[in-house]
């Protein structure tokens, strides 16, 4: 069951006219979207929204059934004001860039609450896209016979790949256990421990972060696979390309480029930096509409779960329009937490909600590499690849995560 949902190709972004768009294309698709947007209305906060674009200014409100665009800037004292320039403007509408992409690079200029603005992208992305807000009751989720899916089951490394694809396909995610051994787990943590004085702070290769003893910890060790033989191997023995296999799209290993291949550890503790990143589709920066779904693996090196690093997912969010970060507290979609031995292996879409439960009570290792489609045009994805790719790494030294809880 195909998960290629991309609508955009890269190389097809034209150059944006602020007076047209405000003055005639987004009041079109506005109105246009308007049955689209009406049911999640009522779960929206939308205060006025003021877009400053360099020295200009418009307004987006909501008046009656509908949303309105108007010159100049609201004089409500509750409006957001957004404050950007007219080519990260035309990122946000071609989905090169989303709000969360700014505030994680630290280029994020809003006065007001992050969340309401996830609110007013939901409201742009849904009239851009021609797609309506998740709402509640929306989602349901049935197996190959009809009958209602078992979020919480697991599949062994033995069981029939069609299964697997419909439980893919229809809750975003798997667990598949028995795929490696401990043997080969232990073989890839004793690498890991010799790779690990190779990389240091600011090599541009590695996440650092700093624990409550003061210990500035290594984290995430990009390009992992140069570095573990038993990892490289382990990589292309074809165990990892019969999931990438199931959805039939073609997904092709390597997709970070020359990061193909990253090894985590998840010490206890964290309170500076990112370990453990908080709930996120890996999305979440931007270029949905250019490259979901990918396929992202975990290889549990160390077994993880509620008090050491599990990985807990949102069932059905990659088939809804929701904040691409951060949970709602009304969110309608079933939590669901994915407990791993060691050698289990998770997959994930890209539009997937995730989150990595920070460890209470051991640390957690794990792999992680991505299976991704193949580019509608190369050329052009690759230059638009590396810039999101700048963002994310950003985000390594602009963000920490949340203090260490056993229940997010």
């Amino acid at each position: 069951m195909s998960v290629d949902v991309r609508t955009r190709v890269d190389g097809e972004q034209v150059p944006l006219d602020c007076d047209r768009f405000f003055g005639e294309e987004l009041p079109a698709a506005l109105d246009a979207a308007a049955p689209l947007l009406a049911p999640a209305r009522a779960t929206l906060r939308l205060p006025p929204l003021v877009l400053q674009v360099d020295q200009d200014c418009w307004t987006l409100q909501a008046e009656g059934p509908g949303i309105v665009v108007v010159p100049g800037a609201s004089a409500r004292d509750d409006a957001l004001v957004l404050r950007l320039g007219v080519a990260a403007l035309s990122d946000l509408v071609a989905d090169q860039v989303t709000p969360m992409g700014w505030f994680s690079s630290g280029t994020l200029d809003l006065e007001g609450r992050l969340e309401r603005l996830l609110d007013w992208w939901l409201v742009l992305r849904g009239a851009l896209d021609g797609v309506a807000p998740h709402v509640a009751g929306e989602m349901a989720f049935g197996d190959l016979d009809g009958a209602p899916l078992d979020l919480g089951r697991s599949f062994h490394w033995d069981e029939d790949d069609e299964e697997m694809d419909r439980f893919l396909d229809q809750a975003g995610f798997l667990h598949v256990t028995g795929v490696f051994s401990g043997d080969e787990m232990a073989a890839v943590s004793a690498e890991m421990d010799r790779a690990a004085p190779s990389y240091s702070q600011g090599d541009g290769r590695s996440w650092w972060a700093r624990t409550d003893d003061g210990s500035d910890r290594l984290v995430r060790m990009q390009g992992f696979d140069a570095m573990s033989p038993t990892a490289a191997a382990l990589l292309t023995d074809g165990r990892l390309a019969r999931l990438g296999a199931l959805t039939g799209d073609g997904h092709q290993w390597g997709a970070m480029d020359s990061n193909a291949l990253e090894a985590l550890v998840k010490p206890i503790g964290v309170v500076e930096g990112i370990s453990d990143v908080p709930w996120h589709k890996d999305c979440s920066l931007g270029r949905h509409s250019y490259e979901c779904c990918s396929l992202t693996v975990g290889i549990s090196v160390t077994g993880a779960d509620a008090t050491s690093g599990q990985l807990r997912v949102v069932g059905g969010s990659h088939r809804a329009l929701v904040w691409p970060a951060f949970l709602r507290r009304d969110n309608p979609l079933p939590v669901v937490d994915l407990p791993t031995g060691t050698g289990d292996v998770t997959v994930h879409l890209s539009c997937t909600l995730h989150m990595a439960q920070p460890p209470v009570e051991r640390e957690r290792r794990v792999l992680y590499t991505g299976l991704r489609l193949p580019p509608l045009a190369p050329d052009a994805a690759t230059e638009a690849r590396r810039r999101l790719r700048d963002v994310r790494e950003t985000a390594a030294t602009t963000v920490s995560q949340p203090p260490s809880t056993v229940r997010s």
